[in-house]
């Protein structure tokens, strides 16, 4: 699968993006504020078998894309939307940037190619994510692509509980 847009292309994992996706997992500041990380080289390795066992599966329910810049040939950052096991029609999007690519827009780009996606071809009601209060950049980016603020929502990860702001954007929006 891949979705190209102005300056993106959203394809598959292959085996040879280790390195890659090594740089930014195992940065602290780029998974600061996620549920996972710094990931370790057997973590990363761990990510690409998942990823290629998700596009494997029939019906596919989760899309973990690279996030490729083709004018440099870059992988600079992962996204995902993932359908919801409970609730149907419903999926939650994510995504995670290099540090040097910060601040450009991509993250904005990459999200709205996927979660257009899930609404025109997986026939998706609701796309949810979720962001740390603290990450004013992300909830920016959920603004930009137009989901909107739903509360708070509590999530169990390393170790504690967490507060993120929960947003939400409907097919018909």
């Amino acid at each position: 699968m891949e979705l190209a847009t102005p300056r993106l292309l959203l394809r598959e994992f292959h085996g040879t993006d280790h390195a890659a996706v090594h740089e930014f997992a195992s940065d602290p500041e780029v998974v600061r504020y996620t549920d996972w990380g710094p990931n370790d080289p057997q973590d990363t390795a761990a990510f690409l078998r998942e990823v290629a066992e998700y596009a494997t599966r029939t019906p596919r329910s989760t899309f973990a894309l690279a996030i490729v810049t083709p004018a440099v040939g870059t992988l600079i950052g992962s996204i995902q939307l993932a359908n919801s096991e409970t609730a149907p029609r419903q999926a939650e999007i994510g995504y995670v940037l290099a540090r040097p690519w910060w601040g450009h827009g991509y993250a904005t780009e990459a999200s709205k190619a996927l979660m257009r996606f899930g609404f025109d071809h997986l026939g998706l009601r609701t796309v949810n994510a979720t962001c740390d209060p603290a990450n004013s950049a992300s909830a920016r980016v959920l603004t930009k692509i137009g989901m909107r603020p739903a509360g708070r929502r509590h999530r169990y990860f390393r170790g504690q509980w967490r507060d993120r702001l929960f947003f939400a954007a409907t097919a018909a929006d």
